[in-house]
């Protein structure tokens, strides 16, 4: 196996560790509240933090893999993720999971900040639509070993080593990692210390105002913490106009394939991640499936996406991305609508057959726009563009959350929507009905977005998947037109 293969190897690697960990620890939560005597609403945290930590830092820590070497922080992502499980395996109580868990996001911030910028280093233009075909298999094999183990670790041995598997797994990631994964392109600049103070405050109110609202409801206190953090947002822009090395370089945005890219990316993490949740509260809820049962339905799109993954690459590399992703966008819109049919019961063969037709534009969707981010960044800027991306599909998803919770509802008390969602009860009688109603609007909301994410994706442009030329030596494959000395890094 030559080293380009390794490298794709480590990081699809990477990326199945953090879609398992995405998947497995939604079914083991109302185990772990009982096994560490908490709440439902503290632990509750243990998916919150995970998501606050991510969106908050992705982008902070592509800039940091950029100036110090992507290979160099993706290997210390790695270290720290596994510290981290272990960690959260051991866990004495809840608040010391729910802290580990967020050392665990330190890691996997790490880890999705420079993925995609590592592969867009080994591979030119007109090949990285495969390579992201295989991480995207990653991720799909991630999440069904997710449901999976989850289900079979939770019951028979303990939730636990639901943590304690990433363990071996991680100590072999680093070793090869460290062996097989350099650095060929890494540029110093000075780092953008007010534009991150600026940025992580910002997120971080955004993204805790909003996990409140889902939680409890708005609020005033809530309310007044998401405006002071939209707020910031405005000296944040100000400040990155006027600074030499930017935190995040506005001038990806006057590229019109890379600003649609990235809005896309992060729609279709608000629009159709949501689907899952409330599809999940549908079978708990409204069906009676446990968890585990659930779960294993939505096991075929997955799968379905894990073999279809490459192929839809090679596609993107052949023909750009608009067609490929813009498809993939149409097809996860149309499962939505066909979620949005349920009724009180709906054949298990329809939410199958629903859930393959996502998981069949899941595989044209995410090879497809992440190619054409890396394709329009210049590799000096890799990480940055993909720390970028990452940050909006993590805020996107933080956003599906919160939007599945808080409509779904509307009709029931919060707190039962909350207990449905983790497996604690189901519905009986008339309230049934009126939850079922409130899970029709989560889905048309989802359609909404889905559908502008998906006008976004169309309006991107044609482009040109070019080939570049490669470095002496075993380095990255770079794009000689691009000036070094502070020309627009964005194609």
């Amino acid at each position: 196996m030559d080293r380009v293969s390794i490298v794709t190897f480590v990081v699809v690697l990477g990326t199945m560790m953090a879609a398992i960990d995405s998947t497995i620890v939604i079914l083991a939560l109302p185990t772990m509240v009982q096994s560490l005597h908490s709440d439902l609403f503290t632990m509750i945290w243990v998916i919150l933090i995970y998501l606050l930590v991510t969106a908050v830092l992705t982008t902070q820590l592509g800039r940091l893999g950029d100036n110090y070497g992507r290979s160099r922080i993706y290997n210390i992502g790695f270290l720290i993720f596994t510290v981290g499980s272990a960690m959260c395996g051991a866990a004495p109580n809840d608040v010391f999971l729910v802290a580990s868990r967020g050392v665990q996001a330190l890691g996997a911030a790490m880890l999705q900040a420079n993925s995609g910028a590592i592969i867009a280093d080994h591979y030119p233009p007109n090949k990285r639509g495969r390579a992201y075909g295989y991480t995207s298999v990653g991720w799909n094999v991630g999440a069904i070993l997710g449901i999976v183990l989850g289900g079979i670790i939770t019951t028979f041995i303990g939730w636990r080593f639901i943590f304690y598997i990433n363990v071996p797994i991680g100590i072999a990631a680093i070793a090869l990692g460290i062996r097989e994964v350099k650095d060929y392109n890494v540029v110093k600049r000075r780092f953008d210390v007010p534009g991150t103070v600026l940025l992580a405050a910002s997120l971080a109110l955004i993204a805790y105002g909003a996990a409140n609202v889902a939680g409890v409801g708005l609020t005033v206190p809530d309310l007044a913490i998401l405006t002071v953090g939209l707020a910031l947002l405005v000296p944040f822009v100000y400040w990155e106009r006027r600074v030499s090395y930017p935190l995040i370089d506005f001038r990806a945005f006057r590229n019109r394939i890379l600003a649609a890219s990235m809005l896309a990316a992060f729609l279709q993490s608000a629009g159709y991640l949501s689907t899952a949740f409330i599809l999940i509260m549908y079978l708990q809820g409204i069906r009676g499936l446990s968890p585990f049962s659930a779960s294993l339905l939505l096991v075929p799109g997955y799968v379905l996406a894990s073999l279809l993954g490459p192929w839809a690459g090679r596609l993107s590399d052949r023909m750009g991305a608009r067609l490929p992703a813009t498809l993939g966008i149409g097809l996860m819109l149309a499962a939505a609508g066909a979620y949005s049919l349920l009724g009180l019961a709906t054949p298990y063969s329809y939410i199958i057959a629903a859930s393959i037709v996502g998981g069949i534009g899941s595989a044209f969707f995410f090879p497809a726009n992440n190619s054409a981010v890396m394709a329009n960044a210049s590799s000096e800027f890799y990480g940055g563009a993909s720390g970028i991306l990452r940050t909006l599909a993590n805020i996107g998803i933080l956003i599906s959350y919160v939007l599945s919770i808080t409509i779904a509802s509307l009709t029931v008390p919060r707190y039962v929507a909350f207990q449905v969602f983790l497996g604690t009860s189901d519905l009986v009688g008339g309230v049934t009905t009126a939850f079922l109603s409130g899970l029709h609007s989560a889905f048309l909301a989802s359609m909404a977005i889905l559908a502008i994410a998906m006008v976004l994706s169309a309006m991107r442009g044609r482009e040109t998947r070019a080939h570049v030329v490669r470095q002496e030596g075993r380095g990255p494959f770079i794009d000689p037109s691009v000036a070094r000395d502070g020309g627009n890094p964005y194609k």
